[in-house]
């Protein structure tokens, strides 16, 4: 969704680049709950987005709420997607945020068209439906329904602890349709995460949100990426990050290096001047020009540090690359309120 193709013939001549014209646009909200951040309501076309046929994800569908992200993660991919309203990849996208407040209608109706062939469908993989802003526009509880109601598996990644207020919500999806939940948790160093991550929860907040989704049925993976060079990518630091997943109840682990996107470099090379200027020489050889992945050696060289150790700790080794296997409650899902929750203006 573009606001090229929202506009209208009324324009506003102080709205902020890209927003002049705004057909489908409602308002721009701000409340002191969510101090220094501003939603931009917009009236969605569509809530369905096909991934192109060359990408190497094993999803063909995703739903994204919200543009931008609270989480203000300084390595995040989709950083680069913002430039597209005309606003930047920095500090707008962690404030700026573009929310979808038709979502759920416009989904119930592609849904019950013929041609839907009920894949599974991803949420989360480029901003995360667990941001701040979830807690309150509630989107995600609608479109959890409107999926299983329609029979078409899901997928959630988050870093969001929000997710546990949907605890009945996804157990009662889980009793018809295949549920997948992951927890994207990358740095486990809380002085580092709170640098690199100002806007996420905390790193014990998310293992309790492991803990509580698996105590509620689920087998619950997580995403130990990326991995940054020389920052998290220790034996020791591994050791511990898969030891506290494990601790938590976590089925599986799935890692990755880091990897930065023409959008997100000069933003993680400008977190990286700020807080590790030593390591800038190392990251500009790691990442040379238009590179976005790590090189192949290195990534080898990580390959033989995380696999070694996420046997030991029996959380089936798997790549960022791999398909993800349909997953199934261990146990008969929580379907009351006595799950634990999360409020709703909370991270």
């Amino acid at each position: 969704m573009r606001w090229q193709g929202q506009r209208i013939t009324d324009v506003d001549e102080s709205a902020l680049p890209g927003m002049e014209n705004r057909t489908g646009f409602l308002r721009t909200v701000t409340t002191p709950e969510f101090a220094g951040m501003t939603f931009h309501e917009v009236l969605a076309k569509s809530a369905l987005n096909h991934v192109p046929g060359p990408s190497r994800m094993p999803f063909q569908w995703t739903i994204n709420p919200y543009r931008g992200c609270s989480h203000a993660c300084s390595y995040c991919f989709a950083r680069g997607t913002h430039t597209y309203l005309d606003l930047d990849a920095g500090r707008d996208f962690d404030s700026q945020i573009v929310v979808k407040v038709n979502l759920v209608d416009v989904l119930r109706k592609e849904l019950r068209r013929g041609s839907w062939k009920h894949e599974t469908v991803a949420l989360g993989t480029n901003t995360d439906p667990y941001q701040r802003a979830e807690g309150r526009y509630r989107l995600m509880p609608g479109v959890i329904r409107a999926l299983a109601e329609s029979g078409t598996p899901l997928s959630v990644l988050t870093k969001g602890t929000l997710i546990r207020r949907d605890i009945p919500v996804l157990a009662e999806a889980a009793q018809t349709i295949p549920v997948d939940v992951q927890l994207s948790i990358a740095v486990f160093d809380e002085e580092l995460r709170a640098a690199i991550e100002p806007g996420a929860p905390t790193t014990q907040a998310r293992l309790d949100t492991v803990r509580a989704l698996s105590d509620a049925g689920f087998r619950v993976g997580v995403f130990l990426m990326p991995i940054l060079p020389h920052l998290t990518d220790s034996i020791p630091a591994i050791d511990e990050a898969l030891t506290r997943i494990r601790g938590a109840g976590a089925d599986h682990a799935i890692y990755g290096a880091l990897h930065l996107r023409a959008g997100v470099k000069p933003w993680f090379m400008q977190w990286l001047s700020q807080h590790r200027p030593d390591l800038l020489p190392s990251y500009r050889a790691l990442y040379p020009g238009a590179a976005a992945e790590a090189p192949k050696a290195y990534r080898q060289w990580l390959a033989k540090r995380v696999r070694p150790l996420i046997r030991a700790h029996r959380l089936e080794a798997r790549r960022s690359g791999d398909d993800t296997p349909a997953r199934t409650l261990t146990q008969p899902a929580v379907l009351t309120s006595s799950a634990p929750t999360a409020q709703p203006m909370l991270f």
